[in-house]
């Protein structure tokens, strides 16, 4: 059985077990298996942060809310994971904020380039006032059908591909680049002179077998985890992107749940959003050295020609920017 056809049948059990109409009193007095999906392996700090996470979940209520992780696109990619979720036929799912601001479009704000300084820069707004907000906002949507619980570290996102090492913004043109599927991204690939070509996760391995793209974007943990440099042996540290990833739970299930389950719920993710940074910033460095081993070239911009890169998007923030100012400039304002 594929993974589409499997995720499936997990939908349909979740829909058939939500019409027996389960009470909080019922649901808290019978065991519960919660179901959470990455597109990561197991291991990757994301995937390990809600494996720990189940762990003290099970521990606290005496086995009787456990996690049951999928790790690995077993149920889809994001697209897949999002849509899952939704409908209650997986409890959590980690995906990135480039395509949930399709649902919660503040959540945009994050996606847009160089927004952040740099990584400790975007972490001190995720841990603080904003990062609750557009939290909250995702939560009290009334079409997103999800709760988002807490953030997860990403790192900056750099460019990679198969042609040629790319050593100034002038080696990017014309080069096929996987983005992920938001119109930001793409126009942001575009706008430094690349191809930028919307893309799941799940079928950039193929693409770059097949040269349907020549390169992509990510961070060293997602290009080393995931066998990327393989295919692209040339990483160009531009950190064009800092973008962080959310952690969401259903809200089918999550309205089925005692507020206590929920209280529970949401401490242990604000103790993963911690717990995952610590993570990341060790697999960061063990990824990075991974990539000197295999012999992979890592090239770094100087600061003039990272400027290069910023003058190059004001295009992209001509066109989507106007409308985040104010958010933008409370970004900008945290120290």
């Amino acid at each position: 059985m594929d993974r589409r056809n499997f995720a499936g049948l997990i939908a349909a059990s979740a829909i058939l077990a939500a019409g027996l109409g389960a009470t909080p009193a019922a649901l808290a007095q019978s065991k519960q298996v919660l179901k959470a999906t990455d597109v990561h392996p197991l291991g990757y700090p994301t995937v390990e942060a809600v494996v720990r996470m189940g762990k003290k979940l099970e521990t606290a209520t005496n086995g009787r809310l456990s996690i049951q992780m999928y790790p690995s696109m077993q149920l889809g990619g994001e697209k897949e994971m999002i849509e899952q979720t939704q409908v209650g036929a997986i409890q959590y799912a980690r995906i990135s904020v480039g395509p949930m601001g399709s649902i919660v479009d503040d959540l945009n704000v994050f996606n847009m380039p160089f927004v952040f300084r740099d990584v400790p820069h975007m972490n001190k707004v995720i841990d603080g006032p904003i990062g609750d907000e557009l939290l909250k906002k995702l939560t009290d949507s009334p079409t997103s059908k999800l709760v988002g619980l807490c953030w997860m570290d990403a790192g900056a996102r750099s460019f990679y591909n198969s042609k040629k090492p790319v050593k100034t913004i002038d080696d990017l043109k014309g080069l096929k680049i996987r983005m992920m599927g938001n119109p930001i991204f793409v126009d942001t690939a575009n706008a430094i002179g690349a191809n930028g070509i919307a893309m799941g996760f799940d079928q950039l391995i193929s693409a770059l077998q097949t040269g349907v793209v020549d390169g992509a974007e990510n961070n060293p943990p997602s290009y080393e985890s995931g066998k990327h440099y393989q295919f692209a042996k040339y990483y160009s540290l531009s950190e064009h992107l800092i973008i962080p990833e959310i952690l969401v739970f259903s809200r089918a299930t999550w309205d089925k749940m005692s507020k206590d389950d929920q209280a529970l719920l949401t401490k242990l993710a604000k103790e993963a959003q911690k717990e995952e940074r610590t993570l990341w910033n060790e697999r960061e460095k063990a990824s990075m050295a991974e990539l000197k081993k295999q012999g992979i070239e890592v090239i770094t911009f100087s600061p003039d020609e990272k400027k290069k890169f910023q003058a190059a998007v004001k295009p992209v923030w001509d066109k989507y920017g106007a409308k985040y100012t104010a958010l933008v400039q409370r970004i900008q304002d945290v120290k």
